[in-house]
């Protein structure tokens, strides 16, 4: 059982790594949350440390380590949506789009925007360019200041006329 020392100690280390990771230092951000995860695994360890194994190419790893954070916190959303991401990554799109639709209703979820940037992208992909705009739309709703995606919308819309 973990004392709070424990609790405290991982935390920071999550920290500590989060900031590796945006160093691009990988292998050393994967060192500390795994020492997080020794001391006291949390849905956040679990689904930074799959972050960080998408970028040195392990998707399957990165998969079971949002697997494992879900069994953890099912309430917390990232993990879903890094899954989809995943999944869009190995060309899985049809397998992305159910764990996408969990993150969107996932009751604990920053930046909530996200899955639906993504299932747009799916949809985008898919040619299904009337499902991609109602996706890219949830997203300005919930995110109106993204310039980028409302223009990518209004040049999508065009298209549709």
């Amino acid at each position: 059982m973990a004392t709070t020392k424990d609790q405290e100690r991982a935390i920071e280390l999550i920290g500590e790594a989060m900031k590796l990771q945006m160093a691009e230092e990988f292998d050393d951000a994967i060192r500390l949350y795994k020492e997080s995860i020794a001391l006291y695994p949390t849905a956040d360890a679990h689904t930074y440390l799959g972050w960080a194994y998408s970028f040195k190419g392990r998707l399957n790893e990165a998969i079971a380590q949002c697997e494992i954070a879900i069994e953890l916190d099912p309430e917390f959303g990232n993990p879903y949506n890094d899954i989809g991401v995943y999944l869009m990554q190995q060309q899985k799109l049809d397998d992305a789009i159910p764990w996408l639709e969990r993150a969107k209703n996932a009751k604990c979820y920053e930046p909530r925007h996200f899955p639906y940037i993504n299932l747009g992208r799916v949809y985008l992909t898919k040619g299904m360019i009337q499902k991609a705009l109602e996706e890219f739309g949830g997203a300005l709703e919930i995110n109106p200041a993204d310039r980028e995606l409302a223009q990518l919308t209004e040049e999508l819309q065009r298209k549709l006329q």
